[in-house]
């Protein structure tokens, strides 16, 4: 079983093409920085279902340290690799690439939201990519 920090991008992805569940069928439990999800909160699109909220709501994890890395990355995404660090987790699921360039600088092992899709297709979990 692995630890997952999942970041606001991705984490809408997923939600948008039905597949949230994968997270936790392919790697196990996964956090959410709070952060992160104030971003998801503020995400405004007729075609993310809220109604996920209370199952991601229970994930949530606030930071115990300083959000020293801010001046480079987006709110969410630095407080979800500060999280990261500080659960020792496996994964840091994202899907912007410019913070992923800079996550993957401190040594976070980054998966983005397609990345997880063609590790369930690996696992069984999902029949064919090309309509997800």
């Amino acid at each position: 079983m692995k630890l997952v920090i999942a970041d606001t991008g991705a984490l809408i992805s997923l939600v948008l093409v039905g597949h949230i569940d994968l997270i936790e069928k392919v790697f196990g439990d996964f956090y959410i920085a709070n952060a992160a999800w104030e971003e998801l909160n503020d995400y405004e699109n007729t075609e993310f279902d809220k109604s996920i909220f209370p199952y991601l709501g229970k994930r949530i994890v606030k930071i115990k340290s300083r959000n020293h890395l801010s001046v480079i990355m987006d709110y969410g995404e630095s407080e979800s690799v500060i999280l990261y660090e500080e659960l020792m987790a496996d994964y840091l699921l994202i899907d912007d690439n410019k913070a992923r360039i800079i996550a993957e600088s401190f040594d976070v092992n980054c998966i983005g939201s397609i990345g997880l899709l063609v590790k369930a297709k690996q696992k069984g979990l999902i029949n064919d990519l090309r309509p997800v």
